[in-house]
């Protein structure tokens, strides 16, 4: 994409943010971020291997895990390159063209590991309400349609956002609110009507921050309710301990995804400080 300035086109990019406040401190600033990817690639990269090598671990909890493994990788990888070119080199300027895949790869991941972490929630809910059928409902030709399921809803859900942007016009700054491409962000950005892409991107929203979570917590307020009936308290602790990394992984997507969304809804205007956050960051 070019804006076409007198007679002459000059490419389209997008400026990226760092942390406001912080830009002497930015190439400090990045030793936690660099740990954070390093872990991040090294630790899923180390469970697909285990998973894969370990026959013993083809089950569908450890199966579900790879997928949420994958998708991780998938967002360490898509933010990497931008997060870390701010921070180290002040590489802000992104093309129109990587921006929008970016934010493509973004959600599109993200999108995916809402649908995972339901399927988890589900595996769980089997697993401990309903433990003499599980091997049952829980085969692997099941987990084969949940899977392409997941894949299917993501590839149906994400690229019109994607398009609907690309035939609207920018203008004024170009300056983004994280060192990331996000639709939401990118939108404030059109000086046209985006009726259109706000309330596609209102309701995508609200499949993923408030249908997915209000499953999985139907999942647990049944898992629970299973738990109470158990008569021993160790098998109690050992049943609810199962579903504590699952508790965990479900707070770190939610959490920062819900303050991202928050903040663009109801703080358009404010502060840079504030549009980005750590929290946003650290997403």
């Amino acid at each position: 994409m070019f804006l076409v300035t007198n007679s002459t086109q000059v490419p389209f990019c997008f400026i990226l943010n760092g942390i406001p406040g912080f830009e002497v401190f930015h190439n400090w600033t990045s030793i936690p971020f660099c740990c954070l990817y390093t872990v991040s690639i090294m630790g899923n990269t180390t469970i697909l291997a285990v998973i894969r090598t370990e026959p013993s671990l083809h089950e569908p909890m450890y199966l579900f895990l790879s997928m949420l493994a994958v998708t991780a990788l998938g967002l360490t990888l898509t933010t990497l390159p931008t997060v870390m070119g701010v921070l180290w080199f002040g590489a802000s300027k992104i093309s129109f063209e990587a921006c929008f895949a970016q934010f493509f790869f973004l959600h599109g991941f993200s999108f995916i590991e809402s649908s995972v972490l339901l399927a988890m929630s589900f595996d769980r809910y089997v697993a401990i309400c309903r433990p003499l059928h599980y091997v049952s409902i829980l085969t692997n030709q099941v987990i084969r349609r949940i899977r392409v399921v997941i894949i299917c809803h993501c590839v149906l859900a994400v690229p019109p956002p994607l398009l609907l942007p690309k035939r609207l016009p920018f203008c004024g700054s170009h300056q983004l609110s994280h060192s990331y491409c996000l639709h939401q962000d990118m939108i404030c950005l059109v000086c046209a009507d985006t009726t259109v892409n706000n309330w596609y991107g209102f309701v995508l929203a609200l499949v993923i921050i408030t249908l997915d979570p209000l499953l999985i917590v139907l999942s647990y307020v049944l898992i629970l309710r299973s738990v109470l009936r158990i008569s021993s308290q160790v098998e109690r602790l050992r049943a609810l301990n199962n579903c504590l990394s699952h508790i965990l992984a479900v707070l770190v997507l939610y959490v920062p995804m819900v303050e991202l969304s928050m903040t663009h809804c109801f703080a358009k205007h404010a502060p840079p400080i504030v549009m980005s956050s750590w929290p946003a960051s650290i997403y």
